[in-house]
């Protein structure tokens, strides 16, 4: 899943949030330094993605991708799921979505000082261009795809994905509700089960 989803799916728990947030960022077990909650954020985050890339709707949706994509189709749904997300926002929080992703931004500079250097880098680029919120438009995904794409020195063609995502808009939708559905009970549990260790 992409940023929209794993802040989330923190279960609107701050330092959990930004654990979830930075997990990416962050190469193995290299994160023993971090506040204890922060570091359960991020076994949630890789719990999330196991869950999620080894389950078989997502595995549906990258297959529709991987005769173009190769590798990379996994990268292009979960972009698309996070657009579906943002999309059907109000199916899923009483919190307006500007209102939930402003409260993020604010989130992460109260907690600049912990945050990797990559995140740090990639911040201001992030809320000046509002990735999180504009996610619920097409044009936001397209900007997103664009930026991936340049990032691997245009070799992914994920530019294109957008094209993809309009041809097959409701299939990929309809695989990414029942897939949430299922992510947030797995979600909700692992969080759970965390706190209590």
């Amino acid at each position: 899943m992409n940023f929209l989803a794993h802040i989330y799916l923190s279960f609107e728990d701050d330092e959990i949030t930004i654990g979830n947030f930075i997990a990416d960022s962050i190469r193995g077990n290299k994160f023993k330094h971090l506040p204890e909650r922060v570091q359960k954020g991020i076994l949630l985050h890789r719990a999330i993605d196991s869950f999620t890339d080894s389950h078989k709707t997502v595995r549906k949706s990258t297959k529709r991708l991987h005769k173009n994509y190769s590798h990379y189709s996994g990268v292009i749904v979960d972009i698309f799921y996070d657009h579906f997300l943002a999309k059907n926002w109000k199916t899923y929080s009483d919190t307006p979505l500007d209102e939930f992703v402003e409260n993020f931004y604010d989130l992460l500079e109260d907690n600049y000082t912990i945050l990797p250097e990559g995140t740090k880098r990639m911040m201001p680029y992030m809320i000046a261009d509002n990735w999180i919120f504009n996610y619920s438009k097409l044009a936001g995904i397209s900007r997103v795809l664009d930026g991936v794409n340049r990032r691997t020195k245009n070799k992914s063609k994920m530019n294109f994905a957008i094209l993809d995502l309009k041809e097959h808009y409701e299939e990929f939708e309809g695989e990414f509700s029942s897939f949430f559905e299922e992510l947030t009970v797995f979600a909700k549990q692992k969080y759970t089960s965390l706190r209590e260790e």
